[in-house]
């Protein structure tokens, strides 16, 4: 049952085999025997979630079901949800309840969905392995001695280790599609705009996207059919028309142009990746595809970029923490200024800290000229190598990460290293484009440990029916997604 998909759970609850009640304290079960070793989950009320699944069984029993009524997801901890702590992986946060839901968690309400809980995550999204979390670090559930992936760790974890039946992420510059690499399970961001922003504290404005967290294609077509949608109390959110994502799911993939940006495959690439990559794409072929090679020439320049606009925008974001509205504040202080300095180095952690001193240096007199509005324009580039690149091909492939999972600590000290394992992931957030992840099957790691590889496939703009169109017919004629680590016996347990 762990292992079903939302369809067939849904199949599954609308057909008596089993309530919401039931799956629910299922997957809470597992929660309560593998969270404290996988360190995915963050804040837990059985209360509340059991109180959701009755209310999801009656509706059920009234037959007002949705596709997802009675599903228990969990919820990154960037998303306000009313009455349950909110950090977003913070002390600053430590002790926050949201006074009100964010724009998705009032999408799965409507749909009847049920909250298992909030996960784990880098510090206000800020990592790319979930080390920087303030409640310590999530074990990756195929080797409890590597990262998961980041800043969504915590939501990669329990999806990977069926602590949930589908969970939300955010995309920064790879968030949802890095750690669904690493941990082997699909993962997708949408176009800029598509999903709401209302209620999940912001890290970068311009860049921050939530998305869905599944087992496969098709999972994530139908969360997406809840998460996305127009908001008017979302400036940046688009309003467009409704749409059905899971309409072309079946279409067969003859003709699709299928482009391989050359940089993608370039020095830096583990060739274990590269090899599980390769096949993917010749299983591509064998489904119709017409390959294409394509250049984005200005790859290289996205993560200098990045690490401009984004902690740029994260230091205007987060000076709102003053330890004065809410969040917290030092115990000790001898005047506002001094109250002001104490909450802020007691209440954020070191990456927190670097970004906001990056954020503030670009901007400030002097060098906003040098280096922000630069980015910026560079960021235009980006955006252009893409619009060139869509005139010869319908969608673009490669790795979604360099490298298999890593081991904890690995990278903690070297933060270009850390920066370095979204180079395949940041420029679509640069551009504002759409792009996924899709377990393509097993590297071995230099220790001789066999881990997870994501196939990315990035579409053009309000293209996410095709890309899912496109990854669940490989899923069709693979079974990478329907591998799930063992874990009967998790080291480190008592």
């Amino acid at each position: 049952m762990i292992n079903s998909s939302l369809k067939t759970l849904a199949q599954m609850l609308a057909n008596k085999e089993i309530s919401s009640v039931e799956l629910t304290q299922t997957f809470l079960n597992r929660i309560d025997a593998y969270n404290p070793v996988i360190n995915a989950y963050i804040a837990l009320d059985h209360e509340k979630t059991l109180a959701q699944a009755k209310a999801a069984d009656v509706r059920i029993a009234a037959g007002n079901a949705t596709p997802l009524t009675g599903i228990p997801i969990a919820q990154k901890d960037i998303f306000c949800a009313e009455g349950w702590k909110t950090t977003c992986g913070s002390k600053m946060l430590e002790n926050f309840i949201a006074p009100y839901d964010a724009h998705v968690i009032t999408q799965f309400d409507h749909a009847g969905a049920v909250n298992l809980g909030k996960t784990n995550m880098d510090e206000f999204a800020m990592g790319s392995s979930n080390e920087t979390s303030y409640f310590g670090g999530v074990k990756n559930p195929w080797d409890f001695t590597r990262v998961p992936g980041g800043s969504s760790g915590g939501s990669a974890a329990a999806v990977a280790a069926r602590l949930c039946a589908a969970a939300t992420g955010t995309d920064t510059g790879g968030s949802i599609r890095q750690p669904a690499s690493l941990c082997g399970f699909t993962g997708l961001k949408p176009t800029y705009g598509v999903v709401s922003r209302y209620g999940m504290i912001a890290f970068a404005s311009s860049l921050d996207q939530a998305g869905p967290m599944a087992k496969s294609a098709e999972d994530c077509a139908l969360m997406m059919n809840v998460m996305a949608g127009f908001d008017e109390r979302d400036s940046t959110s688009l309003n467009r028309d409704k749409e059905d994502y899971t309409r072309d799911l079946n279409k067969p993939l003859q003709g699709l142009r299928v482009g391989l940006p050359k940089e993608f495959f370039a020095d830096g690439l583990d060739a274990g990746v590269a090899t599980v990559i390769e096949d993917a794409i010749a299983e591509y072929k064998k489904l119709g595809a017409e390959i294409v090679e394509i250049s984005l020439p200005n790859t290289s320049l996205s993560i200098p970029v990045y690490y401009v606009l984004a902690p740029a925008e994260a230091s205007s974001n987060l000076s709102r923490y003053d330890g004065v509205r809410y969040g917290h504040r030092a115990s000790e202080y001898t005047d506002l200024m001094d109250m002001y300095c104490k909450s802020r180095a007691e209440g954020f952690g070191a990456e927190v800290k670097r970004r906001i001193l990056i954020g503030t240096y670009v901007l400030s007199a002097g060098y906003y000229d040098a280096y922000y509005l630069k980015a910026q324009q560079i960021r235009r580039l980006i955006a252009q190598d893409f619009e060139e690149a869509f005139k010869k091909c319908d969608v673009i492939m490669g790795p979604a990460a360099p490298s298999t999972a890593f081991k904890a600590g690995e990278k903690v000290d070297d933060p270009v290293a850390m920066y370095l394992q979204d180079i395949y992931t940041i420029s679509t957030n640069l551009a504002g484009l759409p792009g996924m992840s899709v377990p393509a099957g097993f590297a071995t790691s230099t220790d001789g440990k066999s881990l997870p590889v994501g196939l990315q496939i990035i579409g053009n703009y309000f293209d996410e029916a095709r890309m899912l169109n496109v990854a669940h017919q490989y899923q069709q004629v693979t079974d990478w997604h329907a591998q799930a680590p063992t874990l009967d016996k998790p080291e480190g347990s008592a």
